[in-house]
């Protein structure tokens, strides 16, 4: 654990997966970093979501595509990636939707179009009510938990401090460069910055100048008891996200959010399970009816992030010039091995080695209309936003 009040090369704010990697990262090429999270590190999102590997729609998707499957041997801690997925439709209006599927895959990853028979051989607990499905012969998916701790072990073997309980409530500047981050402990010096503070990143970023538009939102995820294990156990479909875990347990999430106001620095919204696990349940049954009699176990939730157009932002900023910003709009989990060499790449070279990250800059929400989220009908339901308030004050 570091000493408050002593100095660091890099501050890394946030304890996700994002700002672990990046730590791991920097830790690994000799740089000395210090973490600093509000809460518990992996506790948010991080370690509550569906654990999938397979974002071909980012830039970071052939770095993601080439790092997962090394990732156990890399950091030296299990992760529980597994390599495959299925998706498969039940609704009948999608039974040909490989089609546009192929128009936006890249080339040189092989994948299959299924017929509804060879869904359910891969897919035992699929039913008569398959239409179509693809088998994707690349991503997968890992365990969100252990692959949180796997980060954070790792990057401490490699000698960066992790402080947990920890607020950041400020920044000290000097001659254009962030020089120390203000904490409920104390200040950390640091040469270099790292915003990776999901919900938060959007008022840590305000604090130097910026305007960066998110929306934080609630994401559940349903746990059954254990079933017999299925051949490929990443199966997407029916607006659900999804796994089987090693001890044949499904794990599923997929909408619809619960949107939040402002979140506070110090604080998280509060989490009840109950208010969307029924519709996911339901929409489990029907993309896996001989799954239909499993009792669901237990629920969780995760404060997550997004952007006005569910893109990532990652960039090292013009002013302060020593200040990385991640926020990596509900896709976290499964990019974390190639944003955390991404963001390492920033901090030390100044630009990625491996890919255009020009998409993902912040200067793309420039004349953005202040009513956004009314216009996307990102709104917290009626009253809630007052509940929240009272909750966090």
């Amino acid at each position: 654990m570091s000493e408050i009040g002593t100095g660091t090369s890099v501050v890394v704010v946030g304890g996700g997966v994002t700002g672990l990697s990046a730590a791991w990262w920097l830790a690994r090429s000799g740089v000395a970093v210090t973490v600093v999270e509000k809460g518990i590190v992996g506790f948010e999102a991080s370690g509550r979501n569906g654990g999938g590997c397979t974002h071909y729609q980012s830039p970071l998707f052939h770095e993601e595509q080439r790092l997962w499957p090394q990732m156990d041997e890399l950091l030296g801690y299990p992760t529980e990636y597994q390599r495959g997925r299925i998706v498969f439709q039940v609704d009948p209006r999608k039974e040909r939707f490989h089609e546009g599927l192929g128009l936006r895959l890249p080339s040189g990853y092989a994948w299959d179009v299924l017929d509804p028979r060879q869904v359910r051989e891969l897919v035992p607990l699929a039913g008569d009510n398959v239409v179509s499905g693809v088998h994707f012969h690349f991503g997968g998916h890992a365990n969100p938990q252990r692959t949180s701790q796997a980060y954070a072990w790792a990057a401490q073997d490699h000698g960066a401090k992790i402080l947990q309980h920890t607020p950041v409530r400020g920044f000290e500047t000097a001659g254009g460069r962030v020089t120390g981050v203000e904490t409920a402990s104390g200040i950390i010096g640091c040469d270099a910055l790292v915003i990776a503070a999901g919900p938060q990143t959007g008022r840590l970023v305000a604090m130097l100048g910026h305007d960066l538009p998110m929306a934080a939102a609630r994401a559940e995820m349903i746990v059954t008891e254990p079933l017999e294990m299925m051949p490929i156990t990443g199966v997407d479909g029916n607006g659900l996200y999804g796994r089987q875990t090693l001890r044949g347990n499904l794990a599923y999430g997929g909408g619809p959010h619960e949107w939040f106001g402002e979140v506070g620095l110090e604080e998280t919204p509060p989490k009840p399970s109950g208010s969307v696990t029924r519709n996911i349940a339901r929409r489990v049954a029907e993309l896996l009816p001989k799954a239909a009699h499993a009792r669901v176990i237990r629920s969780w939730a995760g404060v997550i992030e997004n952007t006005p157009d569910g893109r990532p932002v990652i960039e090292r900023l013009a002013a302060p010039d020593n200040v990385t910003v991640a926020t990596m709009s509900s896709v976290g989990f499964g990019l974390s091995p190639a944003s955390g060499r991404a963001i390492r790449d920033l901090v030390i070279d100044g630009r990625c080695s491996f890919a255009d990250l020009e998409k993902l800059r912040l200067s793309r929400f420039e004349g953005l209309a202040r009513d956004w989220r009314t216009e996307l009908n990102w709104l917290p339901p009626e009253g809630a936003e007052a509940a929240v308030s009272a909750a966090l004050n």
